[in-house]
């Protein structure tokens, strides 16, 4: 699968299409509705196809025949058995096997489904990856992280310990999580719904991002967008004031503290300077 030409992937788009819109009526043994969708799965496997990518001006493309064919396989597999070393599971999708070949350091207790791409040099902790997410170079899935379903983080990314990546599948227009290149996501962050965290930036420890969460610039006061945290900044989980008949109550919020020259690189010590000065940390 890897070796699909830009023709052949097109082919295949069309051909999952096709069968998205007769979905109702579709012949789930046929053989050759299987090796379809199995020829899409295979591609988000080996990373032939994604279900969203970035623009070069910062927007998303969201592959929708692809989150079709996760939703296809689901219509289309059966539950079985699955046994994986001395483990037993009782599951539609098998996880995925062959990490040396595929130059990805797993230890064990860390899961993934086939389905799911992990580039190579991606180190996965004991954590989960869920089918249709991709997962970029060098980055690290740290213990107890979760990559939810058709999640797109990018590449020298570190995932901390117990970090939320919501997943989406349905409705299949919905936009995934998307994780800039270079991003730092600190320990037990949540960012589901669609959200999205800009290249090079540091999201503190704790942090709670959605798309409906609105992000604010510190220096100004201004709310900058609602579920997008942008590139080349450090930014952590605030609360803003707002009136209800009941009272005041302090609702969620993203601040970002700093912003940091584009390439900047993340120094340990450095970062932890800006986080203590505010009472937070990565």
């Amino acid at each position: 699968m890897a070796d699909l030409s830009l023709s052949a992937t097109s082919d295949l788009q069309t051909r999952i299409e096709a069968l998205w819109a007769d979905r109702d009526s579709i012949e789930v043994d046929d053989p050759e509705i299987v090796a379809t969708v199995t020829e899409a799965i295979d591609a988000l496997d080996t990373g032939v196809a994604r279900v969203a990518e970035w623009n070069a001006d910062g927007s998303v493309t969201v592959n929708q025949w692809c989150k079709y064919a996760v939703l296809l396989l689901f219509k289309t597999a059966k539950m079985e058995t699955i046994e994986h070393g001395p483990f037993e599971y009782a599951d539609k999708i098998p996880l995925k096997a062959d990490y040396m070949a595929r130059g990805v350091r797993v230890v064990p207790g860390a899961q993934a489904r086939w389905g799911s791409y992990q580039a190579p040099g991606v180190v996965m902790m004991p954590s989960y990856t869920n089918i249709g997410a991709y997962v970029g170079e060098n980055t690290m899935v740290d213990t107890w992280a979760t990559v939810g379903s058709c999640a797109q983080i990018g590449a020298n990314v570190h995932l901390s310990g117990g970090v939320g990546i919501g997943g989406v599948l349905e409705p299949a227009q919905a936009a995934p999580v998307m994780i800039g290149d270079d991003c730092m996501i600190g320990s037990r962050a949540i960012v589901a719904e669609g959200a999205r965290v800009g290249q090079g930036t540091v999201l503190g420890a704790g942090a709670i991002l959605t798309g409906s969460i609105p992000v604010i610039d510190v220096e100004t006061g201004d709310e900058i967008s609602r579920g997008e945290v942008p590139s080349w900044c450090v930014a952590v989980a605030g609360t803003r004031r707002k009136s209800f008949p009941g009272g005041e109550f302090g609702l969620p919020c993203i601040l970002v503290l700093k912003r940091l020259a584009e390439g900047e690189r993340h120094d340990k010590g450095a970062l932890n300077d800006i986080l203590r000065d505010h009472g937070q940390a990565v």
